[in-house]
């Protein structure tokens, strides 16, 4: 069965990260099992999703891991002209939720385990699908746990996001935090006798905007970046009832993405100091006004070296002579910093086509990544 038709069937599935993954999973491991690959999924404390791990060739040892996350994001309120949910062909692109980001890759690794069946592999192929990668990176750590008590790790993880086919070493790191404003409630008629938590947390937000334009203009850098320095992003505000009545209580989500060597607690107690600015001029009228920013989660970056064995490894399966560095996040920096695996990112298709209306991946971008794993399996049966 080849990738083009896999992905068909991958993205007839809804797997919007609010949503079950489990009939995905299902059809991934039905079609291993047909071609004599035992798969064992990890479901979730609900049981409507699951992480997958699969292995072809002999036990004990090392081998190679591919990686990928099966959830997709929201089509709501995107002008799609073709069918989210259904693949779509024209002009040599292939349309659909998920296409670039990233079950484009998902089939082709799918694919390549199934060719690998049929091949006297002397170094193992290992396939690990997770969930909710889209939410942090959240669904995975399941697998990271059942893989820490294994007795023998991969030797290698490609974890295929897309990046045009080439070979990234490395992505930011980052944490989503969240600033909860008490102020106090009030009738708007009135409004100078309350305190406003809406303007609590606009006076934050100006500190957050302030703290990234010192990261922007004296912190570290790396010109790898599209964006070479650490950024702090605030993502949602959301506050009060109705107009008539002074909120006293206002949420702020926000994210910092940080370059390797950031000190990203500095900066959080930093922005601790700010709140506290804000508000202990106002406590002597108001003693319940607070900022309280509490970490929600969070997940490593990636800092592969450019000279590493899985670097020039995967170089060799691209022909690729260079390296890059991508600005969003994927699972690699848990497989690196938690198990150790050396890690970089290459799969097929942009990220300039992710999270939006008619989503794609070319035909000429899926054939790289099937001629990329096809010499993968050469290598695995050759003994690397």
């Amino acid at each position: 069965m080849q990738s083009k038709d896999i992905l068909d069937r991958l993205i007839g599935f809804d797997t919007v990260s609010a949503k079950p993954n489990m009939a995905l999973m299902g059809y991934v491991k039905d079609l291993l099992a047909g071609a004599g690959v035992p798969a064992v999924l990890i479901p979730d404390a609900l049981g409507g999703k699951a992480n997958l791990h699969a292995t072809v060739g002999p036990e004990g040892m090392g081998g190679v891991m591919l990686s990928g996350h099966t959830d997709v994001v929201p089509v709501e309120g995107q002008a799609w002209t073709h069918p989210p949910f259904a693949l779509t062909e024209a002009n040599g692109r292939l349309y659909g939720r998920g296409t670039a980001d990233m079950k484009g890759f998902v089939a082709c690794a799918v694919e390549a385990m199934l060719l690998a069946a049929k091949r006297p592999l002397k170094v193992p192929l290992h396939l690990a699908l997770s969930y909710d990668e889209e939410i942090g990176c959240m669904g995975v750590r399941s697998l990271i746990d059942m893989l820490a008590a294994a007795p023998v790790k991969p030797r290698f993880c490609i974890v295929g996001e897309p990046t045009g086919m080439q070979v990234a070493t490395g992505h930011k790191g980052k944490v989503a935090l969240r600033a909860t404003c008490t102020g106090r409630e009030g009738h708007s008629a009135l409004a100078p006798l309350a305190l406003n938590a809406l303007h609590l947390a606009a006076d934050f937000l100006g500190a957050v905007r302030r703290v990234q334009a010192e990261v922007a203009a004296t912190g570290l850098r790396d010109g790898d970046y599209d964006v070479p320095y650490t950024t702090l992003h605030v993502g949602k505000m959301a506050g009060g009832v109705q107009v008539n009545i002074v909120p006293n209580q206002a949420t702020l989500d926000f994210e910092i993405r940080s370059l390797a060597g950031e000190d990203v607690g500095a900066l959080i107690a930093r922005l601790e100091a700010e709140a506290e600015a804000i508000v202990a001029p106002l406590r002597a009228d108001f003693p319940e006004a607070a900022i309280r920013i509490e970490r929600l989660w969070d997940y490593p970056g990636l800092g592969t070296p450019s000279d590493a064995a899985v670097v020039n490894f995967v170089k060799g399966l691209t022909g690729a002579n260079g390296t890059i560095k991508v600005a969003f996040g994927t699972e690699g920096g848990l497989f690196d910093q938690r198990l150790g695996i050396p890690t970089v990112i290459c799969g097929p298709g942009s990220m300039a086509q992710g999270h939006k209306p008619d989503e794609f991946v070319t035909m000429e971008q899926l054939d790289r990544c099937r001629a990329m794993l096809g010499t993968l399996i050469g290598r695995l049966e050759a003994g690397i």
